[in-house]
Order: structure tokens, then C-alpha cells, then sequence
């Protein structure tokens, strides 16, 4: 039997284990970097499949190797995400979440799952093909700094160094049974800003008397658009947008104060750098007009993620070969960010995209709600498909 029909056997045959391990998940999610009883119900799973081996990293993180022959030769990286959203699942279905407030919203209960899956296919053909096999179980990818730069920084790419790394999302937009990749750029760098625009209270018949924030603040929101609209260069997608306001001030009360929080995104880490400044420098200027202060604070998230281009070709290549040539399609660059961008700052990787959606089913709910939810037939194509991108590049 084809080795490709032989993964696709072995997928098929796991699949009602699959569904339930992926319940499990589901139903005992843990926030970023707390992420203690799934790492332990992680390791046991691969214990159970004859992994024995781990190596903890970044505390609640873990890796392991799964050996085949000639294990020196290519190595080959596979990451999976465990930390569920501090969202309360309205969901109801019979693995609903069993903790309050916390919720797999975007997911990562699928990519343990799948990589649980993919392990135990690897594992079961180690001697049918030559390399090895680097599973990497990471926590917090939904919490600044991002587990995967504390992953990195604790050793996970070392001892054996993995010559290219692959990883898997759910994406709801997709159809299930089909795939997405793209070459080169793909998901945005993410920061997160914080302003304070500091007046002097006071009644709202007297403004006279007072320094009042908020039409400053909504001054320095019109202005900070033109770091998009006049200041980017149209070529390089950027998006800036301020989420949350904050003045509690009342009908005839000027506030102290107005908070304000939001997100710049980018593919280009110069312009990146110089839009800080431009952010920085607006907020001074503004201020100064108005004799008001203006505090900002520029959080730098996740880096943009770059695809591999020829890894991913080939990733491409061989999902037509699993699934079919229509059953893979190519994604537009996506202003979303995602921690996998670290380890493709500092080696060929390859994040391609796995279809949720079932219409028929009403499984439509995007990430990061409290409804979404997933086509279970998934978990079989996830794992079957992460374990033959491993070999196809093992044997590349």
C-alpha cells in the first residue's frame, strides 16, 4: 500500500478516538500559560500511543521526537497550540465547556487534537520512513508575549534543530474537508496601544473652567487614521484601530479623562517601527495644541508571519495529492495575527489552514465567539493531512 493510502487508513480508523479526545479538550479548557491538566492529558495520550519522552519547555509547554530511521538525517517540526479564551460558551452541546468564562473558542483544542492524531500515525510508521519527527505542544498563543517566543527562547527549536516546522488552524470560512495555504507574507504583526488623554473635570455648562478630553480624544482617533490613509505606503497592508473608549463623564460632567485602547497591524517591520513614531509623535503634537497630556504606551505583540515559499509549495503540492486538487485553495493575506510568526522569523515554516465549516450542519460561527464550534469529520483530515505533510518533507 502507497504510503499516502496507508496515513489515510490509519486517520480514518482513528477518527471516533479523535471526536473524543477533542470533546475532552473541549470540555476542560484552560486560559494561556495555565494550561496544567491539558499538558498532563496531553502526555498521557502520547504515552498511551508510546511516546514516553518529554521535554518541558516554557512551563506549562512541551516537545517530543518521534524517531524513524536514520533519525539524524531531516528533522521536521509539527505545532500544535493547547490555551483556550476567557469566553463563556453559549454552545449547547454535551461537551460544553465545565469552566465558567473559559471557552476553546478559537480552536486549539482541534490542533492538540490533530497533532495527537498525526503522533500516533507517524509513530505507528516510524520504520517506513527516514528523519524524525519533532512534536511541539505550546501554550499561551492568545496572551502577549506569546507562547511560542518563550517556546523558542526555552530551547523547544534545539536539541535536535528542525529544519522546517509546519502548524495548523481552524479556519471557519473554509468548507470542511478543504485546506488553504499561501506563499510568502500571510498574517500581520500585532500591537496593542493604550492612550490616556489627561484634562481637568468639570461641569458641562462651564467648559471655560475646565480642560476637556474628549473632543481632544476624538481629535487624536480621526488623527491616528491618517497614519493609514496618508502616511503607509498603499502597497503595504496596515490597519490601526482604536476598539475601546472610556470617558464616564455624564450629560453634565466633564470628565478627567478619556481612556482609549487599540490595535495597529502590519507586514512590514520598518514601516512598523516608523508608524510608532508617527503614533507617538501625533499624540505629543495633539496634546501640546490643546495644553492637554497625552500618555501612549505601544505594546509590540507577535511579528508578521512569512510562509516559506517553497516549503509551502510543496505542502500545497502534496495536500492536492491527499485531499484532491479541489479540495485546496489559496488564501488572501489575513490582518490577523498569530504567534506560529516567531517560528517563521527564524526558520523555513509553512501555517496553512483546515476547514471547519458545515452550513447544513449551522456550524458557521467564526473564532473568538461564544458559538463557534467545528465539523468534527475535521479531526481525521487534520491528522491524517499533518502527518503526511511530516513525511512528504522527510522525504524532500
Amino acid at each position: 500500500m502507497e504510503m499516502i493510502d496507508l496515513i489515510k487508513k490509519l486517520a480514518s480508523q482513528l477518527q471516533e478516538e479523535l471526536v473524543n479526545k477533542r470533546r475532552h479538550l473541549h470540555a476542560n479548557p484552560e486560559l494561556s500559560f495555565e494550561e496544567y491538566k491539558t499538558s498532563a492529558y496531553l502526555k498521557e495520550e502520547l504515552k498511551k500511543i508510546g511516546i514516553q519522552h518529554f521535554e518541558p519547555k516554557a512551563n506549562t509547554g512541551f516537545t517530543a521526537i518521534i524517531e524513524g530511521k536514520n533519525p539524524g538525517k531531516k528533522i521536521v517540526a509539527l505545532r500544535a497550540d493547547m490555551d483556550a479564551l476567557p469566553i463563556t460558551e453559549l454552545n449547547e452541546i454535551p461537551y460544553k465547556s465545565k469552566n465558567i468564562g473559559v471557552m476553546h473558542a478559537c480552536g486549539h483544542d482541534v490542533h492538540s487534537t490533530c497533532l495527537l492524531g498525526a503522533a500516533n500515525i507517524l509513530f505507528q510508521l516510524k520504520d517506513q520512513f527516514e528523519g524524525s519527527i519533532k512534536l511541539i505542544f505550546q501554550p499561551g498563543e492568545e496572551k502577549l508575549p506569546g507562547g511560542a517566543s518563550l517556546m523558542i527562547a526555552d530551547g523547544a527549536l534545539d536539541n535536535p534543530k528542525p529544519n522546517s516546522i509546519f502548524g495548523q488552524h481552524v479556519m471557519p470560512f473554509l468548507p470542511v474537508g478543504t485546506v488553504g495555504f499561501r506563499k510568502g507574507l500571510y498574517m500581520a504583526s500585532s500591537d496593542e496601544l493604550f492612550f490616556k488623554v489627561k484634562g481637568k473635570g468639570g461641569h458641562g455648562a462651564m467648559p471655560h473652567l475646565s480642560l476637556d478630553p474628549v473632543p481632544v480624544a476624538a481629535q487624536l482617533i480621526t488623527a491616528l487614521q491618517t497614519i493609514t490613509s496618508r502616511f503607509a505606503n498603499p502597497l503595504i497592508p496596515t490597519v490601526l484601530t482604536i476598539g475601546k473608549v472610556i470617558a464616564n463623564g455624564a450629560t453634565n460632567v466633564i470628565p478627567e479623562e478619556v481612556y482609549m485602547e487599540g490595535t495597529f497591524r502590519t507586514l512590514d517591520e520598518n514601516w512598523r517601527k516608523k508608524a510608532h513614531e508617527h503614533i507617538e509623535r501625533i499624540c505629543h503634537e495633539i496634546g501640546k495644541a490643546n495644553s492637554i497630556e497625552i500618555e501612549v504606551e505601544i505594546k509590540k505583540g507577535y511579528p508578521f508571519l512569512k510562509n516559506d515559499e517553497a516549503i509551502t509549495q510543496m505542502a500545497k503540492e502534496a495536500a492536492i495529492a491527499y485531499l484532491g486538487e479541489d479540495k485546496v485553495v489559496d488564501l488572501d493575506i489575513w490582518m490577523a495575527s498569530e504567534d506560529f510568526a516567531y517560528y517563521s522569523q527564524v526558520m523555513p515554516a509553512s501555517f496553512y489552514r483546515l476547514g471547519t465549516r458545515n452550513e447544513s450542519k449551522g456550524i458557521v460561527s467564526g473564532v473568538h465567539t461564544p458559538t463557534f464550534n467545528i465539523d468534527e469529520s475535521a479531526l481525521e483530515i487534520g491528522s491524517g493531512l499533518m502527518a503526511w505533510l511530516a513525511i512528504n518533507e522527510l522525504q524532500n
